[in-house]
């Protein structure tokens, strides 16, 4: 998580608890839930957004495939005389 360790977000919440007070931590801590939310389901809309355009242009790129096998007509030289 960010490389912040469990001694590192004690001290951040005993700070928080002092300069904010006991009244408004957890309001503060909704309001920050609510933001992580929120880019987290933008980020997730996104990436949806550029999965779906990768595969539209694939399908464009790709050459289309056909219903029957290509036929091509063989070509012999046995005993044939050059």
């Amino acid at each position: 998580m960010f490389g912040i360790g469990l001694p590192e977000l004690i001290v951040i919440f005993v700070l928080a608890l002092l300069v904010l007070g006991p009244q408004r931590l957890p309001e503060l801590a909704r309001a920050l839930g609510r933001g992580f939310k929120e880019l987290q389901r933008a980020t997730q809309e996104i990436k949806e957004e550029i999965d779906a355009e990768t595969r539209k242009l694939d399908q464009e790129i790709a050459p289309p495939h056909s219903t029957q096998p290509e036929t091509s007509p063989e070509v012999r030289t046995e005993g044939k005389a050059p």
